[in-house]
């Protein structure tokens, strides 16, 4: 790989790389399409997949090939006006509802952190390693995944030698580059120790029976207890929070790993947060995206049958949280 390519490559998101590789195959193998194409082969890929993949699968589908046309030095065929208003029409004739993770309930995050704590203890008593690596681990990767609103892939990039953690007072986390870092500036990220469901404690608990101090945070652990070098992959983060919340008693099949990420935007919006501290604390930069995570309160007065009551942890915790940023 020449050296224009290398930096190339690290200019895209790893995610964005594969999805629109995968995109670009479909167009081209699955589809039997040509590239460079015309925007009348555009259109007919998108008419023949039109009610069959979701809008946004197709406007992904569609900035593949702009990507791939532009980056081989073609003009763009996606662009053009008949392409656009097909795009509409599909639109229109193909409504459909966007689907969202269910945000994770306090009182689930709650039940899953307790049944890994029981768990820890009898690893403990059982001097089992490996059992007690997992609950540590899984511990940690959920609160700070709760607490911080992180993506999967932000959880997964997570390195022990850019975290700063105190017991009892807060920890800092830098990652180098996200989905909201266009220019990969990198974001220093902080939040404080909680008086329950820490996500501080849980982390120093986890790195010190680990032992790790440099390297992922979050690692594979194999069936013999051993502990992997690399870092997870952001597409298991979903497997593993479903198991585990169901070895908890919760139904998890509704919850993703964006259920972490709106579920502290909607406990935080019931707790009395304002967008804006919510979006600088998260780092949202639209309030489009911002507001797709958040569930509204809402109010019926005497009329309902089941008044909705916000849950909340311990009073004056996080709710002043944006101030001590």
């Amino acid at each position: 790989m020449s050296d224009v390519d290398r930096y190339l490559q690290a200019g895209t998101r790893e995610n964005t790389r594969r999805s629109y590789q995968s995109a670009v195959e479909h167009f081209e193998v699955t589809w039997g399409g040509f590239l460079p194409a015309t925007s009348d082969s555009i259109v007919r890929y998108l008419v023949d997949h039109a009610g069959k993949l979701s809008i946004n699968t197709l406007k992904q589908r569609l900035a593949a090939l702009a990507q791939w046309h532009i980056s081989q030095g073609f003009p763009d065929p996606t662009k053009t006006p008949v392409v656009r208003q097909v795009l509409k029409g599909i639109r229109t004739l193909h409504p459909a509802q966007e689907k969202q993770a269910a945000p994770l309930q306090l009182q689930h995050l709650e039940q899953a952190i307790h049944w890994l704590e029981q768990e820890a203890r009898r690893a403990i008593e059982q001097q089992e390693l490996g059992k007690l690596l997992r609950c540590r681990r899984d511990a940690a990767l959920i609160l700070i995944g709760f607490w911080r609103g992180f993506r999967s892939d932000e959880l997964c990039r997570l390195q022990v030698e850019q975290i700063q953690a105190e017991a009892g007072s807060g920890m800092q986390l830098y990652l180098s580059h996200s989905k909201g870092d266009r220019q990969h500036l990198g974001t220093t990220y902080q939040t404080p120790a909680l008086k329950r469901l820490c996500p501080v404690q849980a982390y120093l608990d986890w790195i010190s029976v680990a032992g790790i101090a440099r390297g992922p945070v979050f690692r594979r652990i194999d069936r013999w207890g051993h502990l992997g070098e690399d870092g997870f992959n952001p597409n298991s983060i979903i497997a593993l929070l479903r198991q585990i919340l169901r070895r908890a008693g919760v139904a998890a099949d509704l919850y993703t790993s964006h259920s972490l990420r709106r579920g502290f935007a909607t406990w935080a919006s019931a707790n009395g947060w304002d967008i804006k501290s919510l979006m600088t604390y998260v780092g949202w930069k639209d309030i489009k995206s911002a507001m797709r995570y958040i569930d509204p309160s809402v109010s019926f007065g005497g009329l309902a049958a089941k008044p909705i009551i916000p849950l909340k942890l311990d009073a004056g915790t996080l709710t002043r949280l944006p101030h001590s940023l």
